[in-house]
């Protein structure tokens, strides 16, 4: 269970995972080059959909790139696991590992408990995508519940070509209280 909802326009929360590459990732932290961020949640190794989702992210992300969106992807995983998956997709964009329960429940993440030993060695955050404008803002938000509901890659990077066209003057949505 989810201890916080995060709120679109709200300040991302403050995280910090460490990275594939070595080092860490500060996740709200926006790449010079870049003005915007997207962070994507994935469930993990276990998880087949999660790889094909990475494929998919992999062969978007110059077009995300393209209209100043820098991305990131993150998972509860060992090092060992996140390695394992992400052998296998050969990624432009960087990854996190070790999201910690605390840290899933800050991002208001649904949180799985594995079936077995061989899906997970540990609690898992379920898929999330959230995209980070140049205040620092949720943008937008997609929280699920399950691997199987996540938007599409493609529906994103349409909406935010439309989004970051400053003729269009679109706010943030889903702010009324």
């Amino acid at each position: 269970m989810t201890n916080i909802k995060l709120t679109a326009g709200q300040i991302f929360p403050d995280i910090t995972v460490a990275s594939l590459e070595g080092g860490e990732i500060h996740l709200p932290t926006i790449y010079e080059g870049h003005d915007w961020r997207m962070v994507i949640v994935y469930r993990g190794q276990h998880c087949p959909l999660c790889t094909d989702y990475l494929l998919i992210l992999k062969k978007l992300l110059p077009e995300f790139n393209a209209i100043g969106v820098d991305v990131v992807a993150v998972s509860s995983d060992s090092p060992e696991k996140a390695n394992l998956q992400i052998g296998k997709i050969n990624p432009n964009f960087d990854v996190g590992y070790e999201l910690t329960t605390e840290q899933m429940k800050k991002l208001g993440l649904y949180i799985s408990n594995p079936r077995s030993s061989e899906e997970a060695d540990r609690p898992f955050a379920e898929p999330a995508l959230f995209v980070i404008n140049e205040k620092g803002e949720i943008q937008i938000i997609d929280i699920s519940n399950a691997p199987f509901a996540r938007p599409e890659l493609s529906s994103i990077l349409m909406g935010l070509k439309f989004v970051r066209n400053p003729e269009n003057n679109y706010p943030i949505r889903g702010t009324h209280s």
